[in-house]
Formats: structure tokens, C-alpha cells, sequence
């Protein structure tokens, strides 16, 4: 169902009520935002970020259920009334580990805690903003039923370990997500679109290695080396790189060396491997295989391996008949702007950065050891940062900070990471939505995203990317046909019914038993 190119007064009222409810708050949100960027808590240990978001939502009026799916640091928080559609904001709040930078600067300059050592997270992906950004659009979206009277329930989902974590899925398959008739989300990003794309499905497994320790020089032939095994086993899996389709992606990273001393033979030793396809079948043959190559490294050295399944997620499932909604919402509100100071920080930024010739839109970063400490206060040198107009560009380049809104394209493709976002969008119809928040061009999970983080540029992407989905969220409760469109759409095209979670169901979310729900 595409929404009519010219806005309704009614349409024009809902937007403009919705936007003045975000405006409003904007200062309690950003505070918020900035507080969780501090906090920087990694997967599924995100208490506080949890704690702050909930506290605010009950604070609003929310009824709120904490510790769901079994996760401890999940909830959901729910305002409703009538029998009117079940409309559900996912938000994130995880960090990433060993990314901790200091914010307004333009050089790589960790955290450091009273005995000097790094502080260890950063929010190098923006989920501070995500989730502090799903949560205004749920308020402003609460307030509008509450003024109109509209039939209709808005959820927040405040939803863990995205990174590394698959919390989703894990949500998905335990039925958190039961009654939801369509789900909105965005991510912080260096654009401005509404987000047509499958992703990859992955997997993640732990290869653990036993052995036997040894002297290494009076009798190395009673031990068995673990550490052999993972080497061996990594060589085993660079060889199947050529025998597999150019589209699946594997990668890994040694956790456990067996120790520091080269004079013991290791007795323990893993690595982790995070193998991604299109999709989850195409990573299921390829999980086999990389089971039968860490089986043969472990018959090669006389060890044994447990194969532990840590987590999975699927490939992202597209919803024309939502996306079009979105566009038209993200239309009629437009885009942020930003003034010639966020534009000149942005600059800086993107100074630090050195492009790949043939990346893909990958770029390295890099720390310019030579430049002095800027801030986004102070004068940066930079390119003109006048726009010719209507083209968002410097002269021949582009602003650093974009303030053009992307033609929908959908179906436009599919993007080489993974998101847990797409579990869902398997069982309930999704869309998503990117807003201006970082320098263009940043790399996601860098030292310079998170520098950026607390910004006045990325709360403004936040704040307009809520904007979008409240209004979003509202013209779907104003037509519920269109959700009935959109479920009917998401089943043509394989889902619910046809949704298989990909983590098995004995395998349980890294948490503390004591500690689930």
C-alpha cells in the first residue's frame, strides 16, 4: 500500500504533534544517550543501560516486564488500548569491547580508569543512540493514543547482545515477540534511508581443544598440543575458503592460547568462528564442514574438541508495503541539518580516515598521530562547507555530514553483515531506517564512531530517526489494513510459518543461571 504523495491535514497534524512530543523531550533524551554511551556495557551484561531505559519508560506510563526470554537485561515495556494494531520498537543498548575513546576529539585516545589502565567498551556501532532513539519514538507515539483516543498498543522492546549475542533471535524463539503486528527499528548511520536489504545469516561456534601438557624440551612426545590443533584447524579452514561460493564469509579469533610459556605444551586451547552466508542453509553446510576440519585437527594431534554453538541469526526479510509507509512519513519530516561547526568536526574526522581504492564502501581507519586534540567547540580546518544547492555537496564534494534523503530503492540489495533484527523480521513484518549521525564514511565498530557518539550531530540523527518511526508507528494505527498488507506480503514471501529458528533450542544464552528469569 503506497501512502499518497500529498499529505493529508490529518497526516500533516499527527506528524507535527508527534515531532513536538520528541522536541519536547529532547533534553532528558539526550542526557540519556549520552549516559549509556559512559556506561558502555557489553552483551548481555547491559544492567544499568537496561535500568535507565526502563526506569524512563515507566516513568511515561509504561507497563514494563523486565528479565523476558530468559535474558536478564530484556524487557518490554507496553501502553495500550482498544483493539487496535500491536505496534513494536526494538531497541539496543550493547557496546563492543576494547573500543574505549574518549568523545570530541579527533585522535585515538582510550578511556582510562583511576589506575590508568583503558576503560575497555565503547559504543563503536551507536546503540546508545538506537536505543534512546527507539524509546522517544515510543513515548511520542504513547502520548499521541493517549491525546486521540486511537485504538492501538505501542511496545518497546529493549533487546541485549546484538553484538556477538544474537539476543533477537533468542527473544524470537522463546515467544517474546508473540501478539506484535508489525516492528520498526532503525541505526545510527552516515545517511539518511529507509533500509531495503537483506542481510547475512551467521553462525558462531567455540572450538575447545584438550590436550596434554608437557615439557616442551625434556618430553615433548608424552604431550598433545591444543594449540597445534587450533593452528592446524585454522589452516584446515583457510584452505576451504576456494571451496566455498564467493558470498560466504568466515572469520575467527583465537580466545585461549593454553598460556604465555613456549616451554609447556599447551594443554587447553580455541578459537571462535563466526561463519556467514545468504543464508541459514548455506551457513548450516558450511558448519558441517568446519566441524569435520577441527575434528581432523584434533585427530592430528591427539587431542579432543567440544563444539559448543554459541549463537545464530537469520538473513533479513524486506516489507515493501511498511518501507513505502516509512518513506513517506521520512518525507514528509524530512532530514537533519547541521550547522557549520557539527559539519567542520565531521570534517576532522573524516581526515583521519583513509578510503579503500576497490572497499565497497570500506574504509580503514586511521589515527593521525600529528594532529592536536579538536573539538567539535573549536574552529577545525576544513574544506568549504558550502552546498551547492539542492546537491548536499561541497563544490565536488560531498558534506561530511549528508542532509539529502535517499530515493527508496526496494529490495536494493543485500548488505554483508549480519543483524539479529532480521529473526524478527521472519515472524512479524519489519522495517528500518538509517538518519545522519556520524561523519561520512565512518567504519562502523571504530575509535572514530565512538568519538562521535555523544555529538550534538548524532542526537540530532537520533531524535529525527524517532521522529520517523512514531510517525510511522501512528499512520499504520490510523490503517490497520495496511499491517493486514503487510503480514499477507511477509508470507508470500516465506515467513512466519515458514521461520525456523536457527539456534537450537538446547542451546542457552551465555548468562548465569541464577540470573535468567
Amino acid at each position: 500500500m503506497m501512502a499518497s504523495a500529498h499529505p493529508s491535514q490529518e497526516e500533516d497534524s499527527r506528524v507535527q504533534r508527534i515531532a513536538a512530543s520528541i522536541d519536547r523531550l529532547s533534553p532528558q533524551l539526550t542526557a540519556l544517550s549520552d549516559r549509556i554511551w559512559e556506561l558502555a556495557e557489553t552483551k548481555f551484561e547491559e544492567f544499568g543501560s537496561a535500568r535507565l531505559l526502563a526506569g524512563m519508560l515507566e516513568e511515561a506510563g509504561f507497563d514494563v516486564s523486565h528479565g523476558i526470554g530468559g535474558l536478564p537485561t530484556a524487557f518490554m515495556a507496553s501502553f495500550g488500548q482498544g483493539n487496535g494494531p500491536v505496534i513494536a520498537l526494538l531497541g539496543e543498548y550493547d557496546a563492543l569491547p576494547g573500543l574505549s575513546q574518549r568523545d570530541g576529539v579527533v585522535r585515538r585516545e582510550p578511556l582510562q580508569d583511576d589506575s590508568g589502565n583503558d576503560h575497555g567498551n565503547g559504543h563503536g556501532c551507536g546503540h546508545h543512540l538506537l536505543g534512546t532513539g527507539s524509546l522517544a519514538a515510543a513515548i511520542a507515539l504513547k502520548e499521541y493514543l493517549a491525546e486521540t483516543g486511537l485504538p492501538g498498543t505501542v511496545r518497546y522492546y529493549g533487546c541485549p547482545a546484538e553484538e556477538g549475542g544474537s539476543g533477537k533471535t533468542f527473544l524470537v524463539r522463546e515467544g517474546a515477540f508473540d501478539g506484535v503486528d508489525a516492528a520498526l527499528t532503525w541505526h545510527p548511520g552516515y545517511g539518511n534511508a529507509v533500509v531495503s536489504m537483506t542481510s547475512a545469516a551467521n553462525y558462531q561456534v567455540r572450538y575447545r581443544f584438550e590436550g596434554r601438557s608437557s615439557h616442551a624440551a625434556a618430553s615433548p612426545h608424552t604431550g598433545r598440543s591444543a594449540l597445534d590443533a587450533v593452528e592446524l584447524m585454522n589452516v584446515g579452514a583457510n584452505y576451504l575458503r576456494e571451496h566455498v561460493p564467493p558470498s560466504v564469509r568466515f572469520h575467527y579469533a583465537v580466545t585461549n592460547t593454553g598460556g604465555f610459556s613456549p616451554n609447556v605444551v599447551q594443554a587447553a586451547a580455541e578459537v571462535v568462528y563466526l561463519i556467514r552466508a545468504p543464508e541459514v542453509r548455506d551457513v548450516k553446510a558450511v558448519y558441517a564442514r568446519m566441524n569435520d576440519i577441527a575434528q581432523g585437527a584434533a585427530l592430528m594431534t591427539g587431542t579432543q574438541v567440544q563444539i559448543q554453538f554459541e549463537k545464530a541469526c537469520s538473513n533479513l526479510m524486506p516489507n515493501i508495503t511498511l518501507e513505502q509507509i516509512m518513506q513517506h512519513c521520512f518525507e514528509q519530516l524530512g532530514v537533519p541539518t547541521f550547522t557549520e561547526r557539527e559539519q567542520r568536526y565531521a570534517a576532522a574526522i573524516s581526515a583521519t580516515l583513509t578510503e579503500q581504492p576497490e572497499g565497497g564502501n570500506i574504509n580503514t581507519p586511521v589515527a593521525d598521530t600529528n594532529k592536536d586534540e579538536i573539538s567539535p567547540a573549536q574552529d577545525v580546518a576544513a574544506p568549504d562547507l558550502k552546498p551547492d544547492e539542492g546537491s548536499g555537496t561541497t563544490g565536488s564534494s560531498p558534506l561530511p555530514l549528508p542532509e539529502t534523503l535517499d530515493a527508496y530503492e526496494p529490495e536494493a540489495g543485500s548488505m554483508l553483515g549480519s543483524t539479529d533484527v532480521a529473526d524478527v523480521s521472519w515472524i512479524i513484518p519489519t522495517a528500518q531506517l538509517e538518519t545522519v549521525c556520524f561523519a561520512r564514511d565512518t567504519p562502523f565498530h571504530s575509535w572514530q564512531m565512538v568519538a562521535q557518539g555523544r555529538s550534538s550531530a548524532a542526537h540530532k540523527g537520533m531524535l529525527h530517526a524517532a521522529k520517523v518511526m512514531a510517525a510511522t508507528a501512528a499512520a499504520l494505527m490510523a490503517e490497520p489494513s495496511a499491517v493486514l498488507e503487510a503480514t499477507q506480503e511477509l508470507r508470500r514471501r516465506g515467513g512466519i510459518e515458514g521461520y525456523a529458528c536457527p539456534i537450537p533450542g538446547d542451546v542457552l544464552p551465555p548468562v548465569h543461571p541464577s540470573l535468567r528469569a
